[in-house]
Parts: C-alpha cells; sequence; structure tokens
C-alpha cells in the first residue's frame, strides 16, 4: 500500500504538468472542505485547482493507461483471449487486474525513485515544491522515452511546429505522451500478430478436416478451441507470455 500515495502524486504532477511540461511552475493545490465567498483572485484560483484535482482523481486510470505499461500488456491479453477463442473467459475483471498488477511490478523502479528523489524530501521540506515536480517527471520521462518509437516521437514534434529539441530534456510531456501510447498500441498489435499466427494455423487445419469429412455446418470453432488450449497449456503460454512482456520492459 506504500506505494498508492507515490502513484497518486504522479498522477497529480503529470496532469499539472501536461498543459506546460517545459515550466513545471504550477503549484499543487492544498484541499479544504470548507465553502464560503471568494474575496481575491488567489482564492477563486484555489478553488479552480480544487476542481481540477478532483478532475484528475476521476481520470486517473485514462492517466495510468498513458504513462505505464498497462496499455501493452492489456492490448495483448484480450489479443490472446480472442486467438484462443474463449470468449469471456478469462473474465476482462482478471485481465484488467492481472495487468495492473504487472504493470505495477514494471513501474516500480520508477515510483521508488520518484518517492525517493521526490516525494519524501518534498514531505520533509528538503526540496521546493518546483524541485519535486521536476524529480517527479525526470524518471517518466526516462521511462517513456526508452520504449517509445523514433518515428512516432517525430511525428509528433513535427505535428506541434516546435523547434526540433537537441536533447531529451528538451521535449515535454504533451509531445512524449501520445509519441509513447501509439508506440505501445504498436508494439501490443505486433505481439498479437504473433500470438495469432499459431492459433489461426490450428483453425485452418481443423476446418480443413471437417471440410473433407462433409461436416460443413460445424463450426470450426467448437473443435479447435480444445486443440488451442491444450496447445497453449503444453507451451506454458501464461509463463512465455508475461515472462516476455515484463522482460520488454527491463
Amino acid at each position: 500500500m506504500k506505494i498508492l500515495p507515490t502513484v497518486l502524486f504522479v498522477l497529480i504532477t503529470i496532469m499539472l504538468l501536461i498543459p506546460n511540461s517545459a515550466s513545471a511552475q504550477t503549484p499543487l493545490p492544498k484541499i479544504s472542505v470548507s465553502v464560503e465567498e471568494a474575496n481575491t483572485p488567489q482564492e477563486v484560483a484555489q478553488s479552480i485547482q480544487i476542481v481540477i484535482l478532483l478532475t484528475i482523481l476521476a481520470l486517473a486510470p485514462s492517466i495510468l493507461i498513458m504513462v505505464t505499461s498497462f496499455s501493452r500488456i492489456t492490448i495483448v491479453f484480450h489479443f490472446l483471449r480472442s486467438a484462443l477463442s474463449t470468449q469471456t473467459v478469462p473474465s476482462n475483471q482478471i485481465l484488467v487486474s492481472l495487468a495492473l498488477f504487472l504493470t505495477f511490478f514494471i513501474m516500480r523502479p520508477v515510483f521508488d525513485e520518484i518517492n525517493t528523489n521526490a516525494i519524501q524530501p518534498y514531505l520533509n521540506a528538503a526540496i521546493s515544491q518546483q524541485v519535486a515536480v521536476q524529480e517527479t517527471v525526470k524518471p517518466i520521462k526516462t521511462f517513456m522515452l526508452k520504449h517509445v518509437g523514433e518515428k512516432e516521437l517525430e511525428l509528433f514534434v513535427n505535428i506541434s511546429g516546435a523547434t526540433k529539441p537537441q536533447t531529451p530534456d528538451e521535449l515535454k510531456l504533451s509531445t512524449i505522451i501520445p509519441a509513447f501510447i501509439i508506440s505501445e498500441i504498436k508494439i501490443a498489435f505486433q505481439i498479437g500478430f504473433l500470438i495469432y499466427l499459431p492459433m489461426l494455423l490450428i483453425d485452418l487445419i481443423i476446418a480443413s478436416i471437417l471440410l473433407s469429412m462433409g461436416m460443413m455446418m460445424l463450426p470450426p470453432v467448437m473443435i479447435s478451441m480444445p486443440f488451442k488450449l491444450l496447445l497453449f497449456v503444453l507451451v506454458d503460454g501464461w509463463y512465455l507470455i508475461v515472462e516476455s512482456l515484463v522482460k520488454g520492459f527491463l
């Protein structure tokens, strides 16, 4: 449970920095439970910050998908279930939960670095808020830049019309995040294609056998699914897929 405050701090920081990640000047709001009339512009600004914070909390799952390995893992798991023709087995809750715990496992070094270099020093008043925000964004940008495709990153740099950055530190989160998401989706589709190939071969073999026997009214999926499950169990499919997904981020 110690990782949850770190994750929440990261989500809030990212959403506050996406509009202008270069400056890192946006203060983190303080929540109060009183409802009073605002008499100064500062009080109005604080109220707006609270509304933004509540919106961030509502969008927390989407933020988690944007900057972590969650999207790739989830897409691969759904490709696997479709390739096995098991329809709703495993259920969406199981697949999402497994993807979530794998995401925490993969992102644990990033969260630990944020907790060590940003959250704990900030809570101990050893660094300022601006430095804490910068130290929070740094490992996240490093993680995304490690796995983002150059082609996708170049696409959003060109679309933004900004000057081509000379170093990765000059890239904004608003440019890195969409490029990272597209890269993750592309890699997930590539893995899904490799998963589908042996299953498709089984479907073709079963369909050819049924056609040669004149059993054209029998759906090939009903016959091929047990063979798919047998092949998947014999090769220890869950072990291989989880191993490849986790090692792909290390």
